[in-house]
């Protein structure tokens, strides 16, 4: 009996481990922030192309009247488009309908390798922003750049679903 018990305990430990759920994405958000992580040193004036970008949100938009807004899940994406430079993201802030920050999304500046991207999902049920929400993203390169921000806005009526996406604005 006593030969068993530590075979049994085991099993049970085994079991027990196996049923915890983790949420891939948030995994996945860890790695790409801990990855891409560029200490504030390294980002200094050798990089002479620089940018600020605004990428409207449509977080919600009206539907019939003004009384009825639709929520919908919004992506937005940055995209390095150089096959051969890195862009360092320094700001990553998204703004609601009033011009008031909600949050940053990033707390140092990162790097995407060439030809990466990175995603940022609002999700359905996050308001905050409302639908005049909107990212700044400040931006720089050692080459001249051209990266794509973007963002994709998806939602559902019944059953039947659209999509839409927005283009981000160079801000002087």
């Amino acid at each position: 009996m006593k030969s068993k018990l530590p075979i049994l305990l085991f099993i049970l430990v085994l079991t027990i481990s196996s049923c915890v759920h983790t949420d891939p994405n948030k995994k996945v958000e860890t790695e790409i922030q801990n990855e891409n992580l560029v200490s504030e040193k390294n980002i200094n004036n050798t990089y002479p192309y620089k940018g600020e970008v605004y990428v409207p949100i449509y977080s919600n938009i009206y539907s019939k009247n003004r009384d009825t807004q639709l929520l919908l899940t919004a992506t937005l994406s940055i995209r390095n488009t150089s096959k051969k430079d890195s862009l360092f993201i320094n700001v990553i802030d998204y703004y609601n309908t009033e011009g008031n920050l909600v949050r940053n999304y990033i707390n140092a500046p990162i790097f995407l390798k060439p030809l990466e991207t990175i995603d940022y999902v609002i999700d359905e049920d996050d308001t905050e922003g409302g639908s005049g929400a909107n990212f700044l993203i400040d931006w720089g390169a050692k080459n001249n750049a051209n990266p794509v921000f973007q963002a994709v806005m998806v939602g559902m009526i019944g059953q039947h679903a659209f999509s839409f996406t927005t283009d981000g604005t160079i801000v002087e």
